[in-house]
């Protein structure tokens, strides 16, 4: 799959660590001092040595000035999708537009039932997370009366708002063809994790994708593809995966801050020129 030609960035997947509080906040503040783009944040709420995610990215847009936040990804079935449309918008407006919205259509079932959520096909999972997109952008929208009549979800004559400051991504972290089929149609972004997958498989999810994006008459290249990955990866690698594969995103998750030093002040800078040289030559 060749280059989208979208411009690279660079991110920290943060563990939100309820054990060392402090130094979970400061780890966010230090993906910000070394330049980094982007701060993720998974979302499991069952996970009991977790932070409540929301919460905590609220704490992290408080101390930092630059850096932009999203959930690495929210945890759909557990967070009603007219209230973190609400939730994102006004993080949005309080950091000055330093939000995206990445979504999860659920997949640890007996933890989430285990917390009061519901249990969910995989049908139903991509039928709920299509409405959810729906529900969110409408409680963005300059609508005077929201309506949805969803099977997942219902809006019976609500008032959207607030707007966010930036028009806010939606990003999906999926693997299967319908969801991929979804991202094509409807998202505005595909956050997938390496240690799922292998380079294999990229060119065939990729064009799953772009056919999607086409059928509807979408620019694939509009859509952003986000990519979380592990320690050990070269410039090179990331290279592959920019140049070849049309990742223009990479989140490192990893609790050594060495690694992540690296991250930014080496590997990214490296990435960037090599990407920069592929997309000259091809001119």
């Amino acid at each position: 799959m060749p280059d989208y030609g979208r411009p690279l960035q660079f991110g920290y997947f943060l563990i939100p660590d309820a054990t060392d509080v402090e130094a979970t906040l400061a780890g966010a503040e230090v993906a910000e001092e070394l330049g980094l783009d982007l701060l993720g944040i998974q979302d499991h709420p069952y996970q009991r040595r977790f932070l409540e995610t929301w919460t905590l990215l609220s704490a992290v847009g408080a101390r930092t000035r630059r850096i932009r936040l999203f959930p690495d990804v929210a945890n759909l079935p557990l967070r009603l999708p007219a209230v973190l449309a609400k939730a994102a918008a006004s993080l949005d407006l309080i950091t000055g537009g330093r939000v995206e919205l990445a979504l999860g259509a659920g997949g640890f079932w007996d933890a989430i039932v285990a917390i009061g959520g519901p249990r969910r096909s995989p049908g139903e999972s991509v039928e709920a997370l299509e409405e959810a997109i729906q529900v969110i952008r409408l409680m963005w929208s300059e609508e005077s009366s929201g309506r949805f009549p969803g099977r997942y979800y219902q809006l019976t004559g609500v008032r959207p708002g607030p707007r966010p400051a930036h028009p806010i991504g939606i990003w999906v972290g999926a693997y299967k063809p319908r969801m991929l089929r979804l991202i094509g149609r409807l998202a505005d972004g595909w956050v997938p994790s390496l240690g799922y997958l292998s380079l294999d498989d990229f060119a065939g999810l990729n064009a799953i994708i772009d056919g999607a994006a086409m059928g509807a008459g979408r620019d694939p290249a509009s859509i952003r593809r986000i990519l979380n990955v592990g320690e050990g990866m070269t410039a090179d690698q990331l290279h592959t995966l920019a140049a070849v594969h049309g990742f223009d995103s990479f989140v490192l998750a990893t609790s050594d801050r060495a690694q992540l030093a690296s991250f930014a002040g080496e590997i990214a800078p490296a990435v960037r020129e090599l990407v920069a040289a592929s997309r000259a030559a091809v001119k």
